[in-house]
């Protein structure tokens, strides 16, 4: 039997199909979207869609095993594309700078960003170092891991790209948690990361400009985020404008929305900035209301419930670390991305995954699809090494 003639039988028999249903009404409501609030974009999101699903099929095909193996070969390719786009003699038309940031390698036919390529090959590192080791249930075995997240995060911080950055640390901290790392360990790491977050937003208030960390549109950022959250709209037509716009689309949405005509003409006198991509979130809401957004959170809910079903039924401790991996890297983007539209969280630059637009967020997304249906697709070997899970229950006891 044939790969894909055992993924497809793999999908009546899991709840993996309401995955790739709800993945898939997803791209349509973005799609619906974009049409919304830039009928310009509308077609080409349409090719990057169809683009998606082929490669979502093309990840199925490689067996686990294979995926593994490229894990670490994958790992050094996209590290050196994270250096290509911060070499100062580039030429600014192989890597042009876009809102201030060198994300993007001009390919001709894409903008490839390797930021987004890195999250899925991230994954794919750690649940290979993972797999057969106990070493991280000490403080000093859990250095590797966070090693492997630490060059990636500073190169991509480098770039700037902060929002894309911080979705690796809840990624790190989930695949951490189900390979049996101890939890007073993560919890002080957590707490400890907590703490530095606190540390830099209260250096903004009391720190001189020559002591500051963040950088200054980051600071400004933070400041109009907390000055609407507190009531005070002063920067409401300056640097808290698009975030003021997007918590005015999302509130005048009401329960039903005004519809894709109306919508438009709402949207476009508004003058959302990135209403097409960052803040498309505002844009859903404000056409189809609180209902809609509810049904877009519902099917980020399916989404990610599936991807820990079939998580939960893997054996392989590869796949299933990567799948878990996936999840954590979605859940955390979207939360970010709707927190932001929301006015909960300060603007950084990440898309909505399944929904914005832009070819190399939306193929990645496709991407962990894929090979989450190539991971739940293919039975386990017969003769295998046991998972992390053989120490659980001495590690209860430790």
């Amino acid at each position: 039997m044939g790969v894909l003639e055992r993924a497809a039988r793999h999908l009546r028999l899991s709840p993996l199909w309401c995955a790739v249903l709800a993945a898939a009404a997803l791209s349509c409501v973005g799609l619906m979207a974009i049409e919304t609030a830039a009928p310009v974009y509308a077609a080409t999101q349409l090719r990057w869609m169809l683009i998606s699903w082929i490669v979502a099929a093309m990840c199925v095909l490689p067996h686990p095993r294979w995926v593994g193996v490229a894990a670490y070969p994958l790992a050094l390719v996209t590290l050196a594309l994270l250096v290509v786009v911060l070499l100062p003699f580039v030429p600014r038309s192989v890597v042009p700078v876009r809102n201030g940031a060198t994300c993007w390698i001009n390919l001709r036919f894409m903008m490839l960003q390797p930021s987004e390529v890195a999250k899925v090959v991230f994954v794919l590192a750690l649940a290979r170092y993972l797999r057969f080791r106990s070493s991280y249930r000490t403080v000093r075995g859990l250095l590797v891991p966070f090693a492997l997240l630490t060059v990636p995060l500073a190169l991509i911080v480098k770039e700037p790209d902060l929002g894309t950055a911080l979705i690796f640390v809840p990624a790190l901290f989930v695949m951490l948690v189900a390979a049996g790392a101890r939890l007073s360990h993560l919890g002080a790491l957590a707490g400890l990361s907590g703490l530095l977050v606190a540390l830099n937003v209260a250096a903004v208030y009391l720190l001189p400009e020559s002591m500051q960390v963040l950088k200054p549109h980051q600071r400004q950022r933070i400041v109009a985020m907390v000055s609407q959250a507190s009531g005070d709209n002063r920067y409401a037509e300056d640097i808290g404008y698009q975030q003021e716009k997007a918590m005015t689309l999302i509130g005048a949405g009401r329960l039903s929305g005004y519809g894709a005509q109306r919508s438009a003409t709402i949207v476009k006198f508004n003058r959302l900035p990135e209403d097409h991509n960052d803040m498309i979130f505002a844009v859903i809401v404000n056409r189809w209301g609180l209902l809609g957004g509810l049904t877009t959170l519902g099917l980020y809910l399916t989404v990610f419930v599936c991807f820990l079903l079939v998580a939960g039924r893997l054996k392989d401790p590869f796949t299933q670390l990567a799948t878990i991996g996936f999840t954590g890297l979605l859940a955390t983007q979207a939360a970010m991305n709707i927190g932001m539209t929301l006015g909960l969280l300060p603007i950084t630059g990440i898309t909505l995954p399944f929904i914005s637009y832009g070819g190399s967020s939306l193929v990645v997304c496709f991407a962990m699809l894929g090979l989450v249906i190539n991971f739940a697709s293919r039975r386990p070997a017969i003769i295998s090494r046991p998972t992390f899970e053989f120490d659980r229950a001495q590690a209860a006891l430790d």
